[in-house]
């Protein structure tokens, strides 16, 4: 199957979130550059690759704080991969409203499935399936009960 724009962008944030989870002092610049070779990078959807990313490394401390009470362990403790699907998850669930509810959930499952552990998914689903509760209430709510 093949990965629409947007799958490989939410993919290459993912790349540049690890190697930001591992150096902070990293640019926006500097975190894209070595990715930009990449075939991916190519088919990627650009434009939704910088809002994600820009918008991620200048909410993180917000986001964090958004996902912090589903935790079952500090955010510090999260894998470098964990972490950044789930920083991309709740960006998008926040500030992303006219991504779907499901395809937000549906996305980073895939990505945890892609890069998680082995059961990272359905920690990653849980995580923002609390906060998909919280902050798209009505759109939540439509999912649970159906017409």
């Amino acid at each position: 199957m093949k990965k629409t724009a947007r799958r490989l962008s939410r993919e290459i944030a993912l790349q540049a979130l690890y190697a930001w989870h591992l150096n902070q002092a990293l640019s926006f610049d500097s975190l894209l550059e070595p990715l930009k070779d990449s075939p991916e990078f190519k088919n990627a959807n650009e434009d939704f690759l910088n809002v994600l990313l820009k918008g991620i490394l200048k909410t993180h401390a917000n986001l964090k704080n958004h996902l912090t009470p589903f935790l079952d362990r500090d955010f510090q403790a999260l894998s470098p991969i964990e972490s950044g699907i789930l920083l991309i998850g709740a960006f998008e669930l926040c500030q992303m409203l006219e991504t779907p509810l499901p395809v937000v959930l549906n996305e980073t499952i895939e990505l945890a499935k892609t890069f998680g552990g082995t059961d990272s998914h359905k920690y990653i689903n849980g995580v923002l399936d609390k906060l998909a509760q919280q902050v798209r209430q009505v759109e939540f709510q439509a999912r649970k009960n159906p017409r």
